[in-house]
């Protein structure tokens, strides 16, 4: 089939709009298009379903009155006016960023020296990396009533084994001082295996040409780990360190099954106060703008440790 020209202004032919050797590379790109909205169609559904549309009832709920059994009335602004005033709120986030900033620190050390041993070509190390993620693989429920019997004053295997060394346990779970660092040390045993294994990739990512070329320049072990190991594995840290304090920060179901938020308020976290509020005291409204202030701080967290990568984490191979 002859192509279609069109005279150019210089008296060259160019190809006609209409050309059909250019259509199917148009053709190529939009099925390249309608594929990628495809595949990105399922996640931007769940996303409206389970995030953005609960994100935006939250808001419209936090400016009414509404307790389930009546039908809402307008509130405007009072139901966060009320944050100020509430004394349990302030306790309640307090005590999650007690937990927060104990527990993320503890549960990156625990993860990173794992996920060092694992990488100096232990035998079998498969099998060691699977026992080690299996606590993060086993629900809450059955890890908490777990930690529950070893935290036993009377009985308990931790309290028995600090018996061997002169040691008297405390009463753990309805102790003021002891309770909140319990839930630290369970949770800490329960998240740790998928932090390892996310350094454990970013371990084995690193060119061990690097290492070899320091060994040669005279660094030494610290060294190596100082200059090398960290700056290569701050992508892995930067992404294990975001989703655990956006986790922690949501902390519920362990400090529910293990203190039910006691003794007294002291391991009563934001969480289970928005769930109290809402789901006990059925004051709707005012869960709603408790879970408003929390979406609140985890995003501002989460931005200042964007701002911060920037300086902190490095790229480049």
């Amino acid at each position: 089939m002859a192509v279609q020209t069109l005279a150019g202004p210089s008296g060259t032919s160019r190809s006609s709009p209409t050309d059909p050797a250019r259509r199917p590379r148009w053709r190529e790109r939009d099925k390249q298009t309608l594929a990628a909205w495809l595949f990105l169609l399922p996640s931007l559904i769940g996303f409206v379903i389970f995030t953005a549309g609960p994100v935006i009832a939250a808001g419209v709920i936090s400016l009414l009155e509404w307790n389930l059994f009546s039908p809402p009335s307008w509130a405007g602004l009072r139901n966060f006016a009320r944050l100020g005033g509430d004394p349990t709120f302030w306790s309640a986030l307090g005590n999650t960023a007690y937990f927060t900033f104990a527990s993320v620190p503890l549960t990156i050390l625990v993860s990173l020296t794992l996920a060092l041993l694992l990488n100096q070509g232990l035998r079998r190390v498969a099998v060691f990396r699977s026992l080690l993620l299996l606590p993060y693989a086993t629900i809450t429920v059955a890890v908490a009533f777990v930690w529950i019997w070893l935290y036993i004053p009377d009985g308990g295997l931790i309290n028995a084994v600090l018996g061997l060394v002169g040691i008297t346990g405390p009463e753990w779970l309805v102790s003021e001082t002891w309770a909140m660092p319990a839930l630290i040390a369970m949770s800490v045993w329960k998240s740790f295996g998928f932090g390892m294994v996310v350094f454990l990739a970013g371990l084995q990512a690193i060119p061990q040409q690097l290492y070899e070329a320091a060994t040669v320049d005279g660094s030494n072990a610290w060294q190596r780990f100082r200059n090398i190991t960290l700056p290569m594995l701050s992508p892995a840290a930067f992404f294990v360190v975001v989703t655990s304090i956006i986790g922690s920060f949501q902390v519920f179901d362990q400090a529910l099954i293990m203190t039910n938020g006691g003794p007294g308020s002291e391991t009563t976290t934001l969480v289970m106060y928005i769930y109290r509020t809402g789901f006990e005291n059925y004051d709707e409204g005012y869960a709603a703008a408790q879970s408003l202030v929390l979406f609140a701080f985890i995003a501002v967290i989460t931005a200042i440790q964007f701002v911060l990568q920037r300086r902190l984490v490095h790229y480049d191979n």
